[in-house]
Parts: structure tokens; C-alpha cells; sequence
């Protein structure tokens, strides 16, 4: 946990009909001081939408050798890492190299779309990487949801993700700019 990291408690309730997933996690995230909540919520989706018992947060913005997160098996070989934002396209490389899957969620509107244009050739020989891109709007409507203790709902249906505290919801379309789960 990074000095000075704030704490974040979340109950994070997930029924997804998509994988037939149905789980209550309760989690804690360390927020870094350089992290946003945008960031922090976009962690929070990403673990939404891939979760499983063995999913787990990396060290992330702490330690530059760990993905934001990673789910390995009981042999400790890698099944699926996920990176945050717009990783360079060598880190995407070696994390090809060492997960059975790979999904980067990508978020941050002009700069997203620019960094895609950027890769995009070079990536596509990956057939493990999957990207998703979480428009903008839906970033700043997740982070409202943010507070130091959260309760949240999860329904996954037909590819879209829908976000709940006791009185306001966010639905969540990711594009998926290439792969497939």
C-alpha cells in the first residue's frame, strides 16, 4: 500500500447473467495520491466486470511491475491481467507474453481515441487482448458514485453493466475496440 494512500471500503454485489456469476465482494482499495477517483472507479468497473474469487488488485500506480489487476490460478500462472488507461504498447506486449488473457480498459475521451489510433496496428497480432473503451461521460458519472464507504449493486446483462447505490445507477456500455471474452 503506497504512504499516504486513502482507503476505500466497497460491498460490491454482482449478478452477472451474462457469465451466470452471482458473488458479494467486499473489497478495500488503496487510492494513491496520484490516482484520481475517476481512476479509482474505473478499478472498481473493471473489477465489476471481470469478477471472480481469485480476481485481486495489483499494486497498480504503486509498483510498475504489477497490472492494476490479475486473477491467477492455484498454480500461480496468470489467467487474465487488466490494465488501466493508455498503457505503452510494451507493457501491453509483455503482459500478452504472461496472462492467458489480457484486457486493457481504456477511458479519458480525445486522449483514449488518440493513443487507439496510435497502437492499434502493432496490437492487433495479439489474439489474448481484448480493449474496451468506457466513454467519458460514464467515467464521471461512476465517480459520483465515489465515497469512502460504498454498498453497490451490479447487474450484467447483454453486454451492458449497470451500476447501483441506494439511489442513483449508472449504465455502462464498454466498446470493445478489438478481442472478445
Amino acid at each position: 500500500m503506497a504512504p499516504n494512500a486513502t482507503i476505500y471500503k466497497a460491498e460490491l454485489q454482482v449478478s452477472d447473467m451474462d457469465r451466470h456469476y452471482y458473488a458479494t465482494h467486499t473489497l478495500t482499495l488503496a487510492c494513491h495520491p496520484s490516482e484520481t477517483g475517476e481512476r479509482l472507479m474505473v478499478r472498481l468497473l473493471a473489477f465489476a466486470l471481470y469478477a471472480d474469487e481469485r480476481l485481486e488488485f495489483g499494486k497498480g500506480l504503486s509498483n510498475e511491475e504489477e497490472p492494476d489487476l490479475w486473477r491467477r490460478n492455484y498454480a500461480g500462472e496468470i489467467e487474465l491481467l487488466i490494465e488501466l488507461g493508455q498503457p505503452d504498447e510494451s507493457r501491453i506486449r509483455k503482459a500478452c507474453a504472461r496472462a492467458r488473457q489480457v484486457v486493457v480498459v481504456n477511458y479519458g475521451g480525445h486522449a483514449a481515441d488518440v493513443w487507439w489510433d496510435k497502437v492499434a496496428t502493432s496490437l492487433a497480432r495479439h489474439r489474448n487482448l481484448t480493449v474496451l473503451d468506457i466513454p467519458e461521460a460514464t467515467v464521471r458519472q461512476l465517480a459520483e458514485l465515489l465515497e469512502r464507504s460504498m454498498r453497490l449493486q451490479v447487474l450484467v446483462q447483454d453486454g451492458e453493466l449497470q451500476l447501483m447505490d441506494g439511489s442513483r445507477s449508472v449504465s455502462v456500455h464498454a466498446r470493445r475496440r478489438m478481442g472478445s471474452d
